[in-house]
């Protein structure tokens, strides 16, 4: 009966494309509460910057170097961005179909069947909400390493940070970015035009300050650059190439991790024509992320000499700060590196907001304890700042790992790529074997959205495997990869308490509530009986 009420209701839906901003959020069940004041132009550039290009690649750059040295570090880039596409292509269908800011749980509970849907629904909100408090986290971490970073460039190597001194930094950058992420939403997409222009002017010197500047003895010939393969880190060469998909993976897809996918999904309720911004800001920020990233990869490869161990081992701390000294030297490298900190400063500010939107929208549906506290918007900025606190506060305590030694915190970031790749797969999956009719936004992949569909997915499964294992073979207690026990514990505590007796989510969580029924009456008759038959649907399949 279940089955036959969706299919009802999934014949009756008009076309994304046919509805209004407003319209659609109320086909999906929800009335309008945030202001649409996100241009086209200024979701993307949300996206663009959270990805970040060259200041995450700095970040991350230490992961693809070990791992096949510059082919690694080119090649390596460039065969992980055309997965990373596909992935993009795959999750901006989606995006377009069902615009709002529940994202990945909303899809997953849309597309499964209702005998699971619930509790897929359940597990992948509260895995995603995980991934921001992660991701958050080692944006953040990573602000502040590079502002340390600074520091002992500085000091000429005489200041050396603190575990203690690391985390005052991290939590003054958390604390910033909670104060921005409150503002008015007018005001935030407006920013992200400056944004996007110091991104673009922080590639721009990088591309032509290091062929300029760097002395010739660090040249590095056509041959070298694009062909020198050299593995350190103990696995055999074709799996130690593979590792070096890490750092794309960790940069393009979400911030560094793969949040640029969804960030734009969260922000959907603040979009104007959001079935056609989300994946106009997906596939654009990921398609010029990758094809920049490259380009700078290619720059870096060229110009940063021939001894990768003194690139990777010096005492600065951050390979890319080390290539940046040797070309451009002191003076030069803290003025690029100032402009570093700022962007990737950037880069959590709009990271924070996007995990705001996830936190806000999963509690509108019941999903957290602290539900009826976290569903606010406050009157006068109309954005979430109690769901803006509150992950800024589990930022902080999450941090904190970083005292029980560098395993612990490399977990935990780790982790945010992993939850959202489990995040991103499960809808998609679920959209062809969950039983349940699509209904295509404007943009729609037609028959290639199988394949894509299959390819993404795969991919992902691939690479949550690949990011479960230590970094050298032979792991010991100290070099062990422990994100497969901080993963499985947070699915551990999401099954617990979703089954939980007489208090667990199986007994009162039911998917997305409907909202709409608080909206002004500016739906149409069909939309109201389509809520009608919907709500029908879920208690029946609850």
């Amino acid at each position: 009966m279940a089955d036959e009420l969706v299919a009802k209701e999934s014949q009756i839906q008009p076309s994304s494309a046919s509805l209004n901003d407003e319209e659609l959020l109320a086909r999906l069940g929800y009335k309008q509460e945030f202001k649409r004041d996100f241009s086209r132009l200024e979701l993307f550039g949300l996206s663009f910057t959270i990805v970040g290009v060259v200041q995450s690649i700095a970040a991350v750059l230490l992961f693809s170097l070990p791992y096949g040295g510059l082919v690694g570090m080119v090649w390596g880039w460039f065969t992980c961005c055309c997965f990373l596409i596909v992935v993009g292509l795959a999750m901006a269908e989606l995006g377009s179909a069902a615009p709002t800011a529940g994202g990945l749980y909303y899809w997953t509970f849309t597309f499964c069947s209702p005998k699971y849907r619930n509790l897929f629904s359940w597990l992948i909100g509260y895995v995603n909400t995980a991934a921001y408090i992660a991701g958050m986290a080692s944006v953040d971490w990573g602000v502040a390493t590079q502002v340390m970073s600074a520091a002992n460039i500085g000091t000429d190597g005489a200041f050396v940070a603190t575990t203690g001194q690391l985390y005052g930094v991290f939590c003054a950058l958390v604390v910033s970015h909670a104060i921005m992420a409150s503002l008015a939403t007018k005001i935030i997409a407006r920013l992200q035009w400056f944004y996007v222009f110091l991104n673009i002017a922080l590639f721009l010197v990088v591309i032509i300050a290091l062929p300029a500047t760097t002395p010739k003895e660090l040249h590095n010939s056509k041959a070298f650059a694009f062909g020198h393969f050299e593995n350190t880190s103990g696995w055999p060469d074709g799996y130690a190439f593979i590792l070096s998909f890490l750092a794309p993976a960790w940069t393009v897809g979400e911030l560094d991790d793969i949040a640029g996918f969804d960030t734009s999904v969260h922000i959907s309720e603040e979009a104007k024509n959001a079935p056609r911004a989300v994946p106009f800001a997906i596939m654009s920020a990921t398609v010029l992320s990758s094809v920049l990233g490259w380009i700078v990869t290619i720059v870096l490869a060229f110009y940063m000499g021939n001894d990768l161990d003194s690139v990777t081992g010096n005492p600065i701390g951050q390979p890319m700060a080390t290539i940046f000294f040797n070309s451009v030297g002191k003076e030069g490298t803290l003025a690029i590196w100032a402009f570093m900190i700022i962007t990737l400063w950037m880069t959590g500010m709009d990271y924070l907001i996007a995990g705001s939107r996830q936190l806000f929208a999963f509690s509108r549906d019941g999903g957290l304890p602290l539900s009826k506290l976290l569903y606010n918007i406050n009157s006068r900025t109309k954005t979430p700042v109690h769901a803006v606190i509150f992950l800024a506060f589990m930022t902080l305590l999450l941090g904190l790992l970083a005292f029980a030694g560098p395993l612990a915190i490399t977990a935990v970031f780790t982790m945010s790529i992993v939850c959202q790749y489990i995040g991103f797969t499960t809808p998609i999956v679920a959209r062809w074997v969950g039983g349940q009719k699509f209904i295509p936004g404007p943009f729609n992949l037609g028959l290639l959205s199988a394949p894509i569909s299959f390819v993404a997915s795969a991919y992902m499964i691939f690479m949550i495997i690949v990011f479960l294992f230590p970094p050298i073979p032979g792991a010991t207690s100290q070099s062990m990869n422990y994100t497969v026990v901080v993963v499985g514990g947070i699915l551990l505590l999401a099954v617990g308490y979703y089954f939980f007796p007489k208090y667990g989510g199986r007994y009162w969580f039911t998917g997305p509530l409907e909202t709409i029924s608080h909206a002004a009456p500016s739906n149409s008759s069909m939309i109201e009986d389509e809520k009608a038959s919907r709500k029908d649907t879920t208690s029946s399949s609850g």
